[in-house]
């Protein structure tokens, strides 16, 4: 079988703030038709991480690679679909508009959109709810909207930063098997979460504190490397480990 492209590739990435390491020799590998979950406790480096696979944070050191090609690039990032922990919207225009403005952002023509914005209300259960204005939607109606503008360019990357926050099980199971499909349809999905189910779901793991990667595996791997039945028992013990090996 022939090698996958790599969609991230990172080599020893380190980033500071003036005096304070925010991460620190991060190595990465993501190839497509891959699923990978992001874990770490607030303030431990996530969204730096992801800022700086986007292009959005330039690294101090280390090398970068998104689709093969060095970040920050401008034509890389249209190829990179992204929902971000705190939505943003606009709350004066309807579910619709949202995605037609954010299409056109993106230069979808006006028939692919079309085609994408129905895919996509469709994926989040929003079909329903496209012509009522964002400001009357619940916060789970929200998520799915950000996740909807996310899926309309069919990126090549997909960032997800809490997915699942705010959303009712039947439709979490329903994105899950959207993310599936797009997996096998050799996508690659980066997901933030604190959802250990959404955990569970992932090819890998990366699990992240102060800035430093304490492991990294399948789920399986990692539950049989610390001993552990859970994916809370494995964060819980690396973490452990980590602290005395500061110490020492």
């Amino acid at each position: 079988m022939a090698n996958k492209t790599e969609a991230i590739d990172i080599k020893q990435l380190t980033k500071t703030f003036g005096k304070q390491i925010v991460l620190k020799n991060i190595d990465l590998k993501l190839h497509a038709g891959e699923i990978l979950g992001l874990l770490g406790p607030s303030g431990s480096g996530k969204t730096t991480l992801i800022k700086s696979i986007m292009g959005m944070t330039q690294i101090d050191s280390g090398t970068l690679t998104v689709l093969e090609k060095h970040m920050p690039n401008r034509a890389i990032l249209e190829k990179i679909g992204y929902m971000a922990q705190s939505d943003a919207l606009y709350n004066n225009l309807t579910g619709k508009e949202n995605l037609e403005f954010f299409g056109q952002l993106l230069s979808i023509s006006h028939e692919q959109l079309a085609k994408a914005i129905e895919h996509a209300a469709a994926v989040v259960n929003l079909t329903a709810s496209l012509n009522k204005r964002v400001i009357n939607y619940s916060g789970g109606m929200k998520r799915r909207l950000s996740l909807a503008i996310a899926l309309l360019q069919d990126p090549s990357l997909l960032i997800l930063d809490e997915p699942t926050v705010g959303i009712d099980p039947e439709l979490s199971q329903q994105i899950w098997q959207e993310l599936r499909k797009l997996r096998n349809e050799d996508k690659s999905i980066i997901i933030t979460t604190h959802v250990m189910t959404d955990a569970e779901k992932c090819d890998y793991l990366m699990l992240i504190r102060d800035g430093r990667v304490i492991s990294k595996g399948t789920p399986d791997e990692l539950k049989h490397e610390f001993k552990v039945n859970s994916l809370e028992e494995v964060f819980l013990a690396a973490g452990k480990i980590q602290k005395k090996g500061q110490l020492s």
